[in-house]
């Protein structure tokens, strides 16, 4: 059952790896190399899907000083089309809604095949941002003009620790049409359960079936890296943060850290029955995170097809 189907389905145990595009300032005539290097270094990984983000500025969100400055990158569904044509299975490709024209992202959404693409659509960084589409707008946008074409969430566990009603956002999602949801990069295991529990006790409440919830995964190599993590809003345990301070090769304790949180995951959906993937993020642009971020593929792999 390739991607779309299982998601249709209501069945989990998928594996997605999750990349964004070059940079807009990269010299055009690199862009294929670096396509090619991308489907190179993925290719044996037993992957499900792709992931493609779309990266907007987020500093209306947080007013402190960005750890890395933004530098804007190359519209995902223009580096689908035009690089990575020879992927071989379905492609999840984010849309930031408020960086988009209404009539613009209804030609890209009736154009898509809803076998080969997916799309998760997200929100303004802040409630006082002012965009041209609103996050309802554009999933309301996408039952008009594609309703086959699987619609994505975006699923934060340490909002829900923060005001403990994530869970209500994901199910007003569901209801909006959503079929899977994506988490921010999991640090937190107890924030990511409790997420867990309480949106399928309240799906068991409204009589919802859950759809699948895909838990994001990455490697950390510095404390750089750690500290715009925590810029982005995500909470990194302070046990995690001495272990990489302290460790002699943080990118491998990272490494560790991730694969034993993604395994108690596992079997905690499965004890609770609610459906699930893994997705692997790789973001950074040193190799030997590339590297561990695919190796981290590679062991998650195991986990679910085990």
């Amino acid at each position: 059952m390739d991607l779309a189907a299982r998601i249709k389905a209501g069945h989990g145990g998928f594996l997605l790896f999750a990349v964004t595009p070059p940079r807009q300032s990269t010299p055009a005539e690199r862009l294929p190399a670096i396509a090619q290097a991308t489907m190179k270094r993925l290719r044996d990984l037993d992957l499900d899907g792709l992931v493609l983000y779309d990266i907007d500025d987020e500093s209306s969100r947080n007013p402190a000083e960005r750890p890395f400055p933004f530098s804007p990158t190359i519209d995902p569904a223009r580096y689908l089309a035009e690089h990575l044509q020879g992927w071989p299975t379905p492609v999840v490709v984010y849309r930031a809604v408020g960086k988009y024209q209404r009539e613009g992202l209804r030609t890209w959404v009736a154009s898509q095949d809803p076998l080969r693409t997916l799309t998760v659509m997200v929100g303004a960084a802040s409630s006082g941002t002012s965009a041209p589409l609103s996050l309802a707008d554009a999933q309301a946008l996408r039952t008009e003009a594609n309703p086959e074409l699987l619609l994505g969430g975006v699923a934060i566990p340490e909002r829900h620790s923060r005001r403990e009603n994530e869970h209500l956002r994901l199910i007003a999602k569901q209801e909006a049409g959503c079929r899977f949801f994506v988490t921010q990069v999991v640090y937190d295991l107890n924030a990511a359960k409790n997420l867990v529990s309480d949106y399928r006790y309240e799906c068991a409440s409204r009589g919802l079936t859950p759809v699948p919830i895909v838990f994001t995964f990455s490697v950390c190599g510095s404390m750089k890296t750690l500290e715009f993590l925590r810029w982005l809003g995500v909470d990194v345990p302070r046990w995690i943060e001495n272990d990489l301070r302290h460790a002699t090769n943080p990118l491998r304790a990272s490494s560790e850290q991730a694969a034993a949180t993604a395994a108690e995951l596992a079997d905690f959906c499965r004890r609770l029955d609610v459906p699930f993937g893994l997705n692997v993020e790789s973001v950074s642009i040193r190799r030997e995170e590339i590297e561990a971020s695919v190796e981290l593929a590679g062991q998650l792999s195991e986990l679910l097809r085990s």
